[in-house]
């Protein structure tokens, strides 16, 4: 297996913050009516990014001896895990992890519990945690002292998005989809109050919704 490199998808900087794209106000019809302000990232952009970040993991672990494992953080990860697994080319096996730390806020809490932790035993296996966000990554941080003491054979994370404006923890990720600025964000599993994880693509809620 190749050197794991960190890798990320550059698009453009707007004001030294880089970012996914710019927003498109013109928002598809969806259930949630105007509670939707714009469109970050589009369904066709989405599916481009993954397939690519899918094809470079499908390469530096082509030669693990076993099944690669994806250790999904519900619920935001589950779109995600699901899109990127069926675009591998190597063998995996999807295993499902939950944590609190959000709540109804539009911010981390900082706060972790374990609410389903895994099935199975990832002693000596390679481990691939697949995110849907990195705001603070103070939970991320945890989870990964958390999994290391179940002593993988390798342990890497993938994150659709990350919020580079309010990271604090000190994580080295594998792969990055989007980069994005520091608003709330919603669809592909990303919700506010269990709502908009459905929506196919990400975008931006109408701040009425979040600070009634």
């Amino acid at each position: 297996m190749r050197t794991l490199e960190q890798r990320r998808c550059t698009l453009h900087m707007v004001n030294n913050v880089e970012m996914a794209g710019e927003k498109d106000f013109n928002v598809p019809t969806n259930p949630y009516g105007d509670d939707i302000e714009s469109v970050l990232i589009s369904e066709n952009k989405l599916k481009e990014r993954i397939r690519e970040m899918a094809a470079r993991v499908s390469e530096d672990y082509r030669d693990s001896e076993e099944d690669l494992i994806l250790v999904c953080v519900l619920k935001g990860a589950f779109y995600f895990l699901s899109d990127f697994s069926r675009e591998l080319t190597i063998p995996s096996q999807s295993e499902f992890m939950a944590v609190s730390s959000y709540g109804n806020s539009t911010s981390s809490s900082g706060v972790v519990r374990i609410l389903k932790d895994l099935d199975k035993d990832i002693e000596g296996r390679d481990v691939l945690i697949v995110e849907d966000i990195i705001d603070s990554g103070l939970t991320l941080s945890w989870l990964m002292r958390n999994l290391k003491n179940r002593h993988p054979k390798s342990l890497n994370v993938i994150t659709l998005l990350r919020k580079p404006e309010r990271l604090t923890a000190n994580i080295d990720m594998y792969d990055i989809g989007f980069d994005i600025p520091n608003e709330f964000v919603v669809g592909y599993g990303l919700d506010f109050a269990e709502r908009y994880r459905d929506l196919p693509y990400v975008g931006t809620l109408e701040p009425r919704v979040y600070s009634d």
